[in-house]
């Protein structure tokens, strides 16, 4: 059976008894206000070769194509998503238009997958309406979904943190055991740890003039350490930090399938880090789940990942980002780094 090296056998053994290491948050480059107020402008773009997304082409596109929906009221979502446009149609339809072009392919998986896997969830997820075509100079096949009822899950939105760490587990089993025929093969960090060692050893330098890299090192080559996932791989949703929806205090609905794949449970797992979660929640979370070491060693790398290639990148234009980047490190053991 695999144990974690000795340097960090303790940590280990503290993640299901003990709270985690709790460390300040450097202050960030935001306006104020709490993190789950600090969105971006919808004006500054985010990639540099990502495309322009207006209210004025959403309704050319609608015109042209839907008719019937394009007098409607628009309305942009916020937070304002990293790889789609979002705009609210009226009061139950949402318009989702890729803006940049890794993100395309995700229109046609949800409108082939959503709604079967919709059949067997616990909670709500979006359901795709229409497919649009590029036009009117728009590159890429957009999508109109319903609207999904509820607000970005936050701590202090729960009416208890352990119910919702409760029902995200049920959720995440649920998941886990339907059937993986016809799922998008394991992506990004749904991966083996080993196929995206070098993409995270770069993201830990280019983040490195901000956080302890030594640190965050440490913590991936412990994750690499571990066993892998030994076996078949399962539906993992991939991203779950910021797309729970929460209504009257509890877990309500899950958005934003574009990770969704069949890969190792770890990268789902790795959502205990966020702030979604109390010391209490997680313990209950892992448990519920009944998750190994090994597999909270990758998640715990798969964190690292996300947080070391996000912090940097979106440091001057998404602010809640970087504090939920900051708040995982921290998590993880990770501490902001110091200059003398």
């Amino acid at each position: 059976m695999w144990q974690p090296v000795s340097r960090y056998a303790d940590r280990f053994e503290r993640t299901l008894r003990l709270p985690c290491r709790v460390m300040p948050l450097p202050e960030t480059r935001s306006t104020g206000g709490p993190a789950s107020e600090r969105l971006p402008d919808v004006s500054v773009r985010m990639h540099i070769d990502e495309v322009d997304v207006d209210e004025e082409l959403v309704r050319r596109l609608l015109a042209s194509q839907l008719p019937h929906l394009a007098n409607r009221t628009l309305a942009v979502v916020e937070p304002w998503g990293t790889d789609n446009a979002i705009w609210r149609l009226g009061d139950d339809l949402v318009v989702r238009l890729p803006r940049i072009h890794w993100a395309t392919e995700q229109i046609d998986r949800d409108a082939k997958l959503l709604p079967q896997l919709a059949l067997h969830l616990p909670v709500a997820v979006p359901e795709p309406i229409a497919v649009g075509e590029p036009g009117h100079g728009y590159p890429y096949r957009w999508a109109v979904h319903r609207w999904l009822p509820g607000a970005g899950a936050t701590l202090d939105r729960l009416d208890d943190p352990t119910t919702f760490a409760l029902d995200l587990a049920e959720l995440v089993r649920t998941l886990q055991q339907l059937p993986t025929d016809g799922a998008p093969a394991a992506r990004n960090r749904a991966r083996p740890l080993q196929a995206y060692d070098e993409s995270t050893r770069e993201a830990i330098q280019r983040a490195s003039l901000l956080i302890d890299a030594e640190a965050a090192i440490a913590v991936w080559e412990e994750a690499l350490a571990a066993p892998p996932h030994d076996g078949p791989a399962v539906w993992v949703h991939g991203d779950l930090e910021g797309n729970c929806l929460v209504r009257d205090g509890r877990l309500s609905g899950l958005v934003d399938w574009g990770s969704a794949c069949a890969g190792d449970p770890a990268v789902d797992v790795q959502v205990v880090w966020t702030s979604l979660f109390t010391d209490e929640s997680r313990r209950r979370f892992l448990t519920a789940l009944d998750v190994d070491d090994a597999t909270v060693a990758r998640s715990r790398g798969a964190a690292i990942n996300q947080a070391c290639a996000a912090l940097p990148y979106y440091l001057d234009t998404y602010p809640l980002i970087v504090e939920r980047s900051w708040h995982k490190l921290a998590a993880l053991g990770v501490a902001p780094r110091t200059t003398t």
